[in-house]
């Protein structure tokens, strides 16, 4: 790491949105905040954008919290206290303090606001905003000069996606230097890109603001009747009066195709988590230059036991599946599905294209297909799940797209 580096990393404070809801990953977050969700086994939603600032060389990062926080709380407390204060470096935890108003965060921009507070104590040069709630890998630095270089007041990182999608995000136009000339928040008919119409720019809700050109944002923004929302009311507003960039997304995933999940359906989180177990993942975990850090607790090695040979004739297989520490698949086919820490799963069982998180028991002769089982639950002998679409309507979560969602401590009959 370079001096400049160095120098540029202590001119930077992280604030990372981690208090929304998440209404429609329920009910995943029927416990928890929608950045601590499981993902891929092991990891929490969060862990990914503070392995990019750790991997960035950002370390002081500040977490606004608020919905069901303690699940969130916890995996920080344990995971995430790596940080040396006689260094200046830090990882605060901040729910809604009420030093300027009785409300909760009222939006991005009011979560903001109500810590203005932080922003005048540290004094920082620029303030990085990120979502809790998005997969992908990303070096900050390299944005960081780009805005420098652009003597930019407000910098965001955009990709491209399909045309179709783009009513979800906020959709970007630019012109020849990058700068953002255009902002749709969640358009119905999303602007197309200049050089290809089938597709559009999108934020990937990432903010990189001049300190000064965002205190004074939020604090007009304060005083008036919005949303309080960066991407509804803040940045629309900036374009006109101040210099607002897209920087270009990109990917530290050493893939053919760039890397950015916002997971925040239901379909997207099973989607994202079925990338990891492709012969060749979509999605990295495995590269060693960009680690992902997470909290693991202490389990024993994934076993698997019992084959055709055995009286019984019980096979344990696992095809094309990640399996965490603590699992026992004992005579059950497992393929293309992803199974948390402490999973059980018992003979003549067959597991497909599903994902299981943390302490559950699948009893004899089960069957689940296109599913998301939430921790702790067990399922008893013989029962079949994402099967008849029908019968698990009237029992589970069906999304649009058929995955079956079994809440956390469901019991199952």
């Amino acid at each position: 790491m370079t001096t400049q580096n160095r120098r540029t990393e202590k001119r930077i404070l992280t604030m990372i949105l981690a208090g929304g809801q998440g209404e429609r990953l329920y009910p995943l977050t029927m416990d928890r905040a929608k950045p601590a969700v499981p993902f891929g086994g092991i990891y929490r939603i969060i862990d990914f954008a503070l392995s990019n600032c750790l991997n960035s060389g950002l370390r002081k990062i500040v977490i606004l919290t608020q919905y069901k926080s303690f699940s969130l709380d916890r995996h920080l407390r344990l995971g995430w206290s790596i940080f040396n204060d006689e260094l200046g470096e830090y990882i605060e935890r901040v729910p809604p303090q009420q030093r300027i108003s009785d409300q909760w965060y009222l939006g991005t921009a009011d979560a903001v606001y109500q810590n203005i507070y932080t922003l005048e104590k540290e004094q920082p040069e620029m303030v990085l905003i990120l979502g809790g709630d998005h997969v992908y890998k990303m070096d900050y630095q390299n944005m960081v000069r780009s805005h420098l270089q652009n003597e930019a007041d407000i910098t965001i990182p955009c990709v491209e996606i399909p045309l179709a999608e783009g009513s979800r995000f906020g959709v970007v136009e630019v012109n020849t230097d990058n700068r953002i000339m255009g902002f749709q928040e969640k358009p119905a008919n999303p602007i197309p890109m200049p050089t290809n119409p089938e597709s559009a720019l999108i934020s990937m809700g990432i903010y990189l603001f001049n300190t000064t050109t965002l205190v004074k944002a939020i604090i007009n923004d304060a005083k008036q009747s919005t949303a309080h929302d960066f991407g509804k009311n803040i940045i629309p507003d900036m374009i006109q009066t101040k210099k607002v960039y897209a920087y270009p997304f990109v990917d530290e995933n050493k893939k053919g195709v760039k890397y950015w999940r916002d997971i925040g359906t239901l379909d997207a989180y099973w989607e994202a988590n079925m990338d990891l177990v492709q012969v060749s993942p979509i999605f990295n975990l495995y590269d060693a230059e960009w680690p992902i850090r997470t909290y693991l607790e202490q389990f024993p090695p994934a076993k698997t036991v019992f084959h055709e040979d055995f009286p019984g004739g019980r096979t344990g297989t696992i095809l094309d599946s990640i399996v965490s520490g603590g699992c026992i698949i004992s005579g059950a086919k497992v393929e293309r599905s992803v199974l948390s820490p402490d999973v059980r799963v018992d003979s003549h069982s067959e597991i497909y294209d599903s994902i299981i998180m943390e302490s559950v028991r699948i009893g004899k002769n089960v069957e689940i297909r296109k599913a998301i089982i939430d921790k702790s639950v067990t399922i008893p002998d013989n029962m079949k799940i994402g099967v008849d679409r029908e019968k698990d309507s009237k029992n589970f979560t069906v999304t649009k797209n058929g995955v079956v969602v079994v809440r956390k401590k469901m019991a199952l009959l």
